[in-house]
């Protein structure tokens, strides 16, 4: 089973955080094999993610995995959010 609004969730992030793909990959901490258009491939929905790369974006925009993974939840009007629990 596929999410089908979690490329859009990633790319709201990026967006809300007024940041190119470039700067997004530097903000997750990722380097090659990573590239930007692996920050393309996640926003379009070509590719999904890694858990790893799921959790980096969760921490930057200050939410739970649950609301990247779960279609139902939605993201905060407000990114980065205040998180609810600590990492």
């Amino acid at each position: 089973m596929k999410q089908t609004r979690l490329a859009n969730k990633l790319l709201k992030i990026r967006k809300s955080l007024n940041l190119s793909q470039y700067e997004m990959l530097q903000k997750l901490g990722l380097e090659a094999p990573y590239s930007r258009q692996s920050i393309s491939f996640y926003e379009t929905g070509k590719l999904e993610p890694p858990l790893f790369i799921l959790l980096r974006y969760a921490r930057v925009a200050g939410v739970c995995t649950d609301i990247l993974i779960d279609d139902r939840l939605k993201l905060p009007s407000k990114i980065p959010a205040a998180p609810a629990h600590k990492p």
